[in-house]
């Protein structure tokens, strides 16, 4: 049984007068006596909530930083109209700060014998899955007086996706891939690999395309068009060690090296590439393989959602292993991962012989800009020392860097906001160079 404000101030309008008139335990028993009668009549006149029967509906995904609505069907089996309070409970992080009290309390009035629904809209903060915990419901009596309280579990889960937000950098990389196609109309002929077709020599067009043996079967000079290869494969290989835990801006890094990840994998499939996924630390933590087209971007979104850093050091060895078993030879392997001096050093650097004998390799990674900005910081003596820390922050990452591409590893190291249009810029690189 719960009691509410109308019954808290009944009494103590009751026993205001009682007190100055009348002290005495008569005049409160006087009082009280029919207030708990009424509060038993109204607690056995309320509908029971044990009987109750609860549905739900609604969406079962959500990209992060939008809305989705759960609907809540209750149905009210029993032979008293049901008159409640009810808190559709949910993790704190389905909802922004401060807004949950608002989204998640609902008044429902639902007749004998029928059904109300009520819909909870849930922003969440945060990827992965967030289920459902808990409906509360508090059943009035018609006084107002008491009620019946109880719980049922409603199970639903809600997975929050990647939000993807580097799409909007995809219609400027796709006319790029067209004209290294030849699909557009350019001033310049984008270079490749893969033969196209002949056409007529025009002046300009550079002599060592001229196909000698088509020339010779026709009356006009015949030169040959390339266009980049098609159907490479491209192993992106996520590291969710604890370098990928840190927090650059308000985003850890691994949520940076995903938006890139998505960005990449849609246009290696306009390319015509086909695109696995790895995510591994110690263990393989999710993996997409062997999707067509079409499916590879939801695929990949499904799989990254519920993924979280791990704080343990990454196995390098064991990552290596994992790309080598998952990549045909020939593969672009793209692994996103830290420029720390010592994980490379120690870990990465002596496995890049075996990657890069059998395939491309492309190393991705998220600086923080507030090195950036402690590097250009001048002033103040406190300044000064940020300026020196920077400074040598950097210079450790560019001799890493450069240790890389000794080995033959293009690199990718930049902001969260630029890492995805860079990595993309860095395929297209490779396909215009005719390296994949």
């Amino acid at each position: 049984m719960a009691l509410t404000g109308r019954t808290a101030l009944l009494a103590a309008l009751g026993s205001i007068p009682i007190g100055v008139l009348a002290p005495s335990w008569a005049g409160i028993l006087a009082v009280n006596a029919p207030l708990s009668v009424a509060i038993l009549c109204d607690y056995a006149l309320a509908a029971p909530v044990r009987r109750l029967q609860f549905t739900r509906s609604g969406d079962t995904s959500v990209r992060l930083g939008e809305s989705a609505e759960v609907q809540l069907t209750v149905t009210n089996p029993s032979g008293r109209p049901l008159r409640a309070s009810l808190r559709d409970a949910w993790p704190p992080s389905t909802w922004l700060p401060g807004t949950e009290q608002a989204a998640s309390r609902h008044k429902v009035v639902v007749p004998a014998g029928e059904r109300r629904r009520v819909s909870t809209v849930l922003r969440p903060t945060r990827r992965g899955d967030r289920r459902a915990a808990r409906v509360t419901v508090r059943s009035y009596g018609p006084l107002g007086l008491a009620a019946r309280q109880g719980n049922h579990q409603v199970p639903w889960t809600v997975r929050v996706l990647p939000p993807f937000t580097s799409r909007k950098h995809l219609p400027s990389r796709l006319a790029r891939l067209r004209e290294l196609d030849g699909r557009t109309s350019v001033l310049t002929r984008g270079e490749g690999t893969e033969f196209d077709s002949l056409r007529e020599y025009v002046p300009g067009d550079d002599t060592r395309s001229i196909d000698w043996r088509a020339t010779a079967r026709q009356t006009t000079v015949a030169v040959r068009t390339w266009r980049p290869e098609r159907d490479r494969h491209i192993l992106l290989v996520l590291d969710t060690g604890r370098t990928s835990a840190g927090r650059v801006g308000d985003v850890p890094r691994l949520d940076a090296a995903m938006d890139a990840a998505l960005l990449l994998a849609v246009l290696a499939t306009r390319a015509g590439d086909r695109v696995d996924l790895l995510a591994y630390d110690r263990r393989t933590r999710a993996h997409v393989q062997g999707r067509a087209a079409g499916d590879v971007l939801p695929a990949m979104v499904n799989a990254l959602a519920p993924l979280e850093p791990e704080l343990v050091e990454t196995d390098a060895r064991g990552l290596g292993a994992a790309a080598l078993r998952h990549a045909p030879r020939g593969s672009l392997i793209v692994l996103m991962t830290g420029l720390d001096a010592a994980p490379i050093e120690e870990g990465l650097l002596p496995v890049l012989p075996q990657l890069t004998q059998r395939h491309t390799v492309l190393v991705a990674s998220v600086a923080d800009p507030h090195v950036e900005r402690m590097a250009g910081s001048r002033g103040t003596l406190d300044a000064v020392y940020d300026a020196a820390a920077g400074a040598q922050a950097q210079a450790q990452r560019s001799r890493t860097a450069e240790q890389l591409r000794r080995h033959g590893v293009t690199v990718v190291d930049t902001t969260p906001d630029s890492l995805a249009p860079a990595l993309a810029d860095a395929y297209l690189a490779l396909k215009a160079a005719g390296r994949l």
